[in-house]
């Protein structure tokens, strides 16, 4: 009796999106068998049928694959047809498997160099076969491969791919082994495809652009912490702490500046957004009974207008920075020690020139000159 024998290849891909998050695909190929069981041995080197896929990358090209493997000389260990114990034979693509590949690839998906440059480093192309009881060969495809966004002098990993293949054959029963190899690699980059369709808008390290944007921050019910409003100036009632009895001043307050950072990626683009403070905290401000008047409070409160005038000009440093995706924290953690700086300086400046509020002509240059910074940074909102 003549039967037909059918082989069942699975493919199975692991793939890792995030730690401890695990995916799994699973392939079945069917391959039908010739009712004649002849086998001969696989002549090498193999060549891979190079072909498009019938998908588009929409989001990446291959800009390069390099090939990381701890054993380059083969791609698969067969055993030859025949009963017994035989040793295995190695057969390899010609060219060689990073040349064949590299082929492959770009027939597969043609190159758009107009979209992102993916690397594609090989860690394991391998089919091992193995003899079973009953004169059955196993045998088993392992790809492991990493991708990684080019940009500038670096290569950014993005995510790994592990796949497997698995098919059992009688001894003398052949397997088209090109297709195996072809079908484990076609998977892969279908898979990958698929990532990075799904992660092209949302994956911070794929982002095109930064925008950053801007509000003050406020709070609903006020605490200890006064921040900066037209509509709420100081009042001595503000002033909580116990004034220093040695100090030859009248009163004090410690205006700083500060944010609150919010990031999100949308639509290939991160949104940063700064709540920005200019702030005083009432437990950190005194002043002596007999200095509770109403010039000595306008001196104080021209502290807390000059972090007001700084925090702005923080905003117009960072609208006129161009944001480096991979590294915007940077230039916005520069900027803002320079303005704390540059806050310090100005408040010192102020308190050297009125001599502490004590010279009224200068005070009132300052008023003036403070009055008008406030009015231009206000109109550049």
């Amino acid at each position: 009796m003549i039967c037909s024998v059918v082989l069942v290849i699975l493919f199975a891909a692991c793939f890792w999106r995030l730690p401890g998050l695990q995916v799994k695909l699973l392939l079945f190929i069917i391959l039908a068998s010739s009712p004649v069981l002849k086998a001969q041995k696989v002549i090498g080197p193999l060549v891979l049928n190079n072909e498009r896929l019938p998908i588009t990358a929409k989001e990446f090209y291959v800009a390069g694959i390099t090939d990381n493997r701890a054993d380059r000389n083969a791609v698969a260990w067969l055993l030859p047809p025949g009963p017994g114990n035989p040793e295995k034979y190695t057969v390899d693509l010609k060219g060689g498997a990073l040349a064949s590949i590299k082929q492959f690839v770009t027939a597969a998906l043609p190159p758009d160099k107009t979209l992102r440059p993916i690397i594609i480093h090989i860690e394991q192309f391998r089919l091992d076969e193995t003899a079973l009881p009953g004169n059955h060969v196993e045998g088993k495809v392992k790809v492991s491969l990493s991708f990684y966004l080019q940009k500038d002098d670096q290569n950014i990993h993005l995510t790994n791919y592990n796949g497997s293949a698995g098919y059992n054959r009688h001894i003398n029963q052949e397997v088209d082994i090109e297709m195996v190899l072809r079908h484990a690699l076609e998977y892969s980059l279908t898979f990958f495809n698929t990532w990075i369709n799904k992660e092209a808008g949302t994956n911070i390290k794929l982002a095109r652009d930064v925008k950053i944007t801007f509000t003050d921050y406020t709070e609903q019910t006020e605490g200890d912490t006064i921040y900066y409003s037209p509509k709420r100036p100081l009042q001595w009632d503000d002033f909580k702490a116990t004034p220093l009895r040695n100090s030859r001043f009248g009163a004090e307050v410690l205006p700083s500046i500060g944010y609150d950072e919010d990031v999100e990626v949308s639509k290939s683009i991160i949104h940063v957004h700064l709540s920005t403070k200019a702030f005083v905290p009432k437990s950190a401000c005194w002043v002596k009974d007999d200095s509770k008047n109403a010039y000595s409070l306008n001196h104080e409160q021209r502290h807390f207008d000059i972090v007001k005038i700084i925090i702005e000009r923080f905003k117009q440093k960072l609208k006129a920075e161009k944001l480096p995706v991979d590294n915007y924290d940077g230039p916005i953690n520069v900027d803002y020690l320079e303005s704390y700086h540059e806050m310090n300086v100005m408040q010192e400046q102020y308190d050297a020139e009125t001599a502490h509020g004590m010279n009224v002509a200068v005070q009132e240059q300052w008023n003036k000159k403070i009055d008008k910074e406030l009015k231009v940074v206000n109109s550049e909102r």
